[in-house]
């Protein structure tokens, strides 16, 4: 299939979702407000915290919100874009509900990843850029063109990191035919993005910097902000994104061949 034909796909599925949702309305606003409060209290640790203290691991109180705003950046992008449809995709392959995107004329990982989109989370991306936006004014910060060009970069980056562990560890179902706790140890994981690296040391900085790099996926993006590019820095988010959403793509079609479909 041609690219075009895929955006086509992509723009028939969103509309259904956005249909859907509408037809949903209190659910919507309902895990809409759940998330905005779920940030509103990520953001009142933050005030309680710098009340006692001036900086934690050389970070001010602005710029841990600036830092903290990226990471629910991140989050809400992979919430709105791919958390159910991965989610989904381990429950269809042990029901056999996979034939169908089989079926499908197009690439079977891109029928899987993109089939729904959660409004809610794309939704409260909105509040995350606020307060990007906000802890930038605070700490004067004017980047340019280039420069937000690079931030939104890293962004993307940072998701496709997220996407290709996700799909990775959904993908392992193929082979056990369950995947039960990966949502809790997931969002354990991405608590620690919302940390500083300066604060990571010892095993806590090979495990969540070098091995699962939970933590760079917003350090990198918010120090583009701050200090602007960095090549080191950049590249090794550039490179673990290849990395990761490799492996991913990797595990994802080894498990395909092993699938046994309904009919079979």
């Amino acid at each position: 299939m041609k690219p075009l034909a895929y955006l086509r796909i992509w723009l028939a599925c969103a509309r259904y979702s956005v249909v859907r949702t509408m037809m949903f309305r209190f659910d919507f606003l309902m895990w809409s407000l759940v998330e905005f409060f779920w940030m509103g209290v990520n953001l009142l640790l933050v005030t309680v915290i710098y009340r006692h203290t001036d900086e934690v691991a050389g970070w001010g109180k602005y710029q841990m919100l600036l830092l903290i705003g990226t990471s629910m950046l991140v989050q809400r992008f992979i919430m709105g874009f791919f958390w159910s449809n991965l989610f989904e995709m381990a429950r269809n392959i042990r029901s056999g509900h996979f034939d169908f995107f089989l079926a499908q004329p197009g690439n079977p990982l891109f029928m899987v990843s993109t089939r729904k989109l959660d409004l809610d989370g794309i939704a409260n991306a909105v509040v995350a850029v606020g307060v990007i936006g906000y802890a930038a004014r605070e700490l004067g910060l004017a980047p340019s063109l280039a420069g937000l060009a690079l931030y939104a970069l890293m962004i993307f980056c940072g998701v496709l990191i997220n996407y290709g562990v996700l799909l990775a560890i959904v993908s392992l179902t193929f082979w056990f035919g369950a995947s039960q706790g990966i949502e809790g140890s997931y969002f354990t994981l991405m608590e620690f993005s919302r940390l500083p690296r300066e604060a990571c040391r010892g095993v806590a900085n090979v495990l969540f910097v070098w091995l699962l790099p939970a933590i760079v996926v917003s350090n990198v993006p918010a120090r583009v902000l701050l200090h602007g590019f960095e090549p080191v820095h950049v590249l090794w988010l550039a490179a673990a994104a290849a990395l990761w959403f490799g492996l991913g793509v990797f595990v994802f079609n080894r498990g395909l061949r092993r699938y046994a479909s309904a009919s079979s």
